[in-house]
């Protein structure tokens, strides 16, 4: 587990092992099961992930009860409720494994001790939000300019591999459209 992270964390910035160990050390580990919340709607936000293995939805669920995926995270992406994580709120929305999965887990107060203790993880950090960003705001475009099958063939052509592990109400929900209208659109 801890090599998925070093090579994940260098390929923006290099650490001496001993930088390494400074940054293990403000980790934690967790074995979570499939089905298993890690971040459950209404509660506090203890962390944010970044999953090793396995798999995960980020899950809102409306008014009416219907859930909608927001989004997947998969090997080598980070995942939280960020705004309530960040702001120390309840969280609005829900963290669920797909899979048994592994993943890495960083208070904001370790967050914050990490980044003031090794500059180079800020500059990870500033690097991978700024990625985040570009993702969502891409994903609302797609949403508005694109129609449910263009929506559809973008995400095959992003992540291959995600479609051959989510089932296809679950890949119906984060495209916004009915299971029937994903059969069609896949047939």
């Amino acid at each position: 587990m801890q090599k998925k992270l070093r090579n994940h964390i260098e390929e923006i910035v290099s650490l001496t092992n001993h930088e390494f160990s400074f940054v293990l050390s403000h980790f934690t580990t967790n074995k979570a099961k499939k089905h298993e919340l890690l971040i459950q709607e209404g509660k506090s936000v203890p962390y944010i992930y970044f999953v090793v293995s396995g798999l995960l939805k980020l899950i809102f669920t409306d008014e009416s009860g219907k859930e909608h995926i927001i989004s997947f995270a998969m090997e080598d992406w980070w995942e939280s409720d960020f705004q309530a994580f960040y702001t120390q709120t309840k969280a609005t929305m829900s963290l669920q494994c797909i899979e048994d999965t592994d993943v890495f887990c960083l208070s904001l107060k370790e967050y914050h001790k990490l980044c003031a203790g090794l500059q180079k993880m800020e500059h990870f950090f500033l690097k991978k939000a700024n990625g985040g960003h570009i993702g969502s705001q891409q994903q609302i475009l797609s949403f508005l300019t694109l129609n449910a099958k263009d929506r559809y063939e973008h995400l095959l052509k992003r992540y291959p591999s995600l479609l051959q592990r989510v089932s296809k109400t679950q890949l119906a929900s984060y495209l916004g459209v009915s299971r029937e209208t994903l059969s069609r659109l896949i047939t």
